[in-house]
């Protein structure tokens, strides 16, 4: 009895909430308010109407609730209704651009991953003179701005006569970044040599050891490398704004930019421009969410900090 009073006791004390655990909390609690209230205020501006929200700015609430904003970001509306409502973008072809942005993703995220596991299995495990200070000089690339990488890339696909393809805007990223092979350089280089010496032993070559042994184990690293490319390419303004002048090749992100077009009859269409965004961003949040533990789990065992 009276070591289960003791033991009672002991739980008591552990459940006993102390300051610094409701302090933690409320920072954490800080935090997210802080992170959502942007995605509030964006959902906030699509569900109003540009003329109510030019005479009430600051209200916290949607304003003449409307759903005017996602009808135009999804191209349900023409030019003559959107002016109607004080609105641009009418006609938008949603669905064009979205699907130009899922293939240049698709192909960066699936291109990418391939090509970088197998440099990093490489650099990993295979032993030829300077590897290492090939890879010193490869992971030098991490800190060259990919700014100054526009313009030697620009000309390369214009020679390529690759402007306004999506081919074009998806080459210079498609193959290997260092990251990429940094990222997967690291996981294999902690996988034991023991597995790999099992496999060779057994008669299998290095291709086969890597194709059936080393990305089978990497599977969770390779995932995580290919939601967190995945969401970079989707993400990505500059360059497809550079490449891209016609709807074939124009991505979502640079379609957005209709809705800040100035008229004499409207203005910046914020309504639409909002609905836009968070339609645009919804999938990359899903996708994220969906694979959030993993992304985390992989970039600790990996040693990235």
């Amino acid at each position: 009895m009276a070591a289960v009073a003791t033991t009672t006791t002991v739980r008591r004390v552990r459940r006993r909430p102390s300051l610094g655990r409701a302090l933690a909390w409320t920072v954490m609690a800080a935090i997210v308010l802080i992170t959502l209230l942007p995605f509030y205020w964006i959902l906030r501006t699509a569900l109003s109407t540009n003329s109510a929200l030019v005479a009430h700015p600051g209200d916290p609430l949607p304003v003449d609730l409307t759903g005017g904003g996602f009808a135009r970001a999804l191209g349900l509306q023409s030019t003559e209704e959107a002016i109607a409502q004080g609105g641009s973008g009418g006609g938008l072809a949603f669905w064009r651009y979205l699907l130009n942005s899922v293939i240049v993703s698709t192909l960066i995220a699936v291109c990418q991953v391939f090509f970088s596991s197998m440099a990093a299995y490489a650099f990993a495990r295979l032993r030829w003179r300077g590897r290492d200070k090939v890879f010193g000089l490869f992971l030098a690339g991490l800190m060259v701005p990919a700014i100054f990488t526009l313009l030697p890339n620009f000309v390369l696909i214009k020679q390529l006569g690759l402007v306004d393809t999506l081919l074009g805007i998806a080459l210079p990223t498609m193959f290997m970044t260092p990251f990429a092979v940094f990222f997967l350089r690291q996981f294999f280089m902690n996988v034991p040599r023991e597995v790999e010496e099992a496999a060779l032993l057994d008669g299998a070559g290095k291709v086969r050891v890597f194709f059936r042994v080393m990305l089978p184990m990497a599977s969770t690293p390779i995932l995580t490398l290919a939601v967190l490319t995945y969401i970079t390419s989707w993400n990505d303004y500059f360059w497809p704004l550079l490449v891209s002048y016609s709807d074939s090749s124009r991505v979502l992100t640079v379609a957005l930019a209709i809705f800040r077009a100035q008229t004499p009859q409207t203005g910046t269409d914020w309504s639409g421009l909002m609905a836009a965004t968070l339609i645009a961003a919804l999938p990359m949040l899903v996708l994220f969410g969906l694979f959030a533990r993993r992304i985390v789990n992989s970039i600790g065992f990996t040693g990235i900090k």
